[in-house]
């Protein structure tokens, strides 16, 4: 093993060895787990600590790979991995990804790739793997990075890092009945935090909240100060009898905190509970009886940029509310919608439930209106919606609304996304689908108006909190994978590069020596994984990646029939 054992990381390790056995054997502490008070200093020490025979439950440089324990002795299903809704590759047999049915795919669609984070409820087994999956328009998988049972990704997409794209994710476990009852659903449990991956698929840096407050699973935003703008929660004792609550009760406070990506330090913080009044919200105080006395009073949901640099803009979905706050002060510039809005909203213009609030040229405001908060009175159809502001006359107007067609009703999540070229991604959260439109969108009465792509998740209980699309270039650090399969007496290799997307078509090569091998077949690339039939009698193999102008890009290793 290749490692640098500094005196430092002696000295770390010593203090971490005597950590574990004063922890470990002292009664007072019995019900601290070392592995949650020691987190990330573990993540840091790992080969270290293998070397004194101790062992982490997290990666090298990772956080929030430990699903957190279910609070009830609940066991969420394993994924359903062995169905025809399912992926399955010979050359990358760990990898199960859920398959998509493209419904709709017209001219005019964007270029690009499509991002998911797919994960499920923990009442009932996802078809697939939870994880980060980039696909291409067919539902081909470009990308997979599959978690454990408990553990998700959520608001996957591309940023700009250092003047480079990068790949970010929050990562963790989220509330969901029956498993987790602990806090309000759509909550963040304790050991999450937020990844930002290079275009090799390299972990280049985590982000964890500060403050006493859990990583949020909401918002991730890069600024291009090179800066992070993040979402986080923590509960704070109150008594909830004056909002018709338990006496006994807590708030799910949010804060938004902003962290120089450079050196970690926190430079913006700004707290819910000393801004918003709990009187704004819609979110009845007695919920909290659901969800271990923990009032979610705010909920708050997006961060986006503005056309100042010192303001934000801030959806809150159980106030009904979207802010705009000025950084430097802090103050609340203007409200829209919810019970003090400053604006006075438009027919049409009315919205509740709302996600991904974003600050578009002209001031407009976008957003996706989930119109329900999955009671039995849902409301009408989640539609993705834009509103035009009058700042002078403090009006909401519609400008474009997008309603899937047909039409449904989500009980949560879901974001619209602007693109280049004027269309509009949308991600249907809570539901099976995503859809993209063209800049004019649709009525509820004629969903299909405009429509260019819509393409649908399988099962009822695969979701995705958003859904992105995005011009990725991928080049893996690590090499092609190759897998061997006979039937009938033919042979035939398997060729894959999970995230490559320079990959055009593939060489083949055989011998009956490792060290002597000759080209014996050469195929376009097809799909993630690409079938090669062999002609002949060979012994070793060996396939290598080629990019558009035949260069050899990468090969995987010698493998022995």
């Amino acid at each position: 093993m290749n490692y640098r054992f500094t005196f430092a990381r002696f000295l770390n390790l010593s203090l971490c060895i005597y950590g574990f056995i004063f922890f470990s054997g002292n009664p007072l502490f019995s019900s601290i787990r070392f592995s949650d008070f020691y987190e990330d200093f573990l993540c840091e020490e790992k080969e270290v600590l293998s070397i004194a025979g101790l062992t982490t439950s997290c990666s090298f440089g990772e956080c929030g790979t430990v699903p957190y324990p279910t609070t009830n002795g609940y066991t969420t299903p394993d994924p359903i991995t062995n169905s025809s809704k399912v992926w399955s590759f010979v050359s990358a047999p760990d990898l199960h990804p859920m398959k998509i049915t493209v419904n709709v795919f017209n001219p005019g669609t964007s270029p690009g790739l499509i991002f998911l984070a797919p994960y499920g409820f923990s009442s009932e087994a996802t078809y697939g793997q939870s994880g980060s999956l980039i696909l291409d328009n067919v539902g081909n998988p470009v990308w997979f990075r599959p978690l454990s049972t408990n553990l998700m990704n959520t608001d996957f997409r591309m940023q700009t890092f250092n003047g480079k794209p990068v790949l970010t994710f929050w990562q963790g476990t989220l509330v969901t009945p029956p498993a987790y009852t602990n806090a309000p659903g759509g909550s963040s449990e304790p050991g999450s935090c937020y990844y930002i991956l290079d275009n090799t698929y390299s972990v280049i840096q985590t982000v964890s909240a500060k403050e006493g407050f859990t990583s949020d699973i909401h918002e991730f935003l890069l600024t291009p100060n090179n800066t992070a703008l993040f979402l986080s929660t923590k509960t704070v004792p109150m008594d909830l009898t004056p909002y018709g609550g338990p006496q006994n009760g807590y708030v799910q406070d949010f804060a938004i905190q902003e962290i120089d990506l450079h050196t970690n330090n926190l430079i913006f913080f700004w707290d819910a509970l000393q801004h918003i009044p709990l009187t704004d919200s819609y979110e009845p105080a007695s919920s909290a009886i659901l969800s271990n006395n923990i009032w979610d009073a705010f909920h708050l949901n997006s961060i986006g940029l503005t056309d100042s640099l010192g303001d934000i803009l801030v959806s809150g979905r159980n106030t009904w509310t979207i802010y705009r706050i000025n950084k430097p002060s802090g103050n609340i510039i203007w409200q829209l919608g919810g019970k003090q809005s400053n604006f006075t909203i438009e027919s049409g213009a009315e919205f509740s439930w709302q996600h991904d609030a974003r600050f578009l040229p002209g001031n407009l405001i976008s957003m996706f209106d989930d119109n329900s908060d999955n009671s039995s009175d849902p409301g009408p159809p989640s539609h993705g919606l834009i509103l035009q502001l009058d700042l002078i006359g403090n009006t909401a107007s519609l400008y474009r609304s997008y309603y899937h067609d047909p039409n449904i009703i989500v009980a949560s999540q879901g974001n619209v996304q602007s693109l280049a070229n004027g269309n509009k991604f949308v991600g249907w959260g809570q539901s099976q689908y995503y859809s993209e439109y063209s800049q004019a969108g649709n009525t509820e009465g004629d969903p299909a108006l405009n429509l260019l792509y819509d393409a649908q998740m399988p099962g009822t209980n695969n979701y995705s909190y958003r859904a992105y699309r995005e011009n990725w270039v991928g080049k893996p650090y690590y090499p092609p994978s190759i897998g061997i399969a006979s039937a009938n007496g033919q042979i035939t290799v398997y060729a894959s590069w999970n995230g490559s997307t320079e990959t055009v078509s593939w060489q083949l090569f055989g011998g009956n020596k490792s060290k002597k091998l000759s080209l014996i077949a050469s195929a376009a690339k097809s799909g993630f994984e690409t079938p090669i039939t062999v002609s002949g009698s060979f012994s070793y193999f060996q396939v290598k990646a080629l990019n558009a102008q035949g260069k050899v890009i990468g090969k995987s290793k010698t493998i022995k029939f």
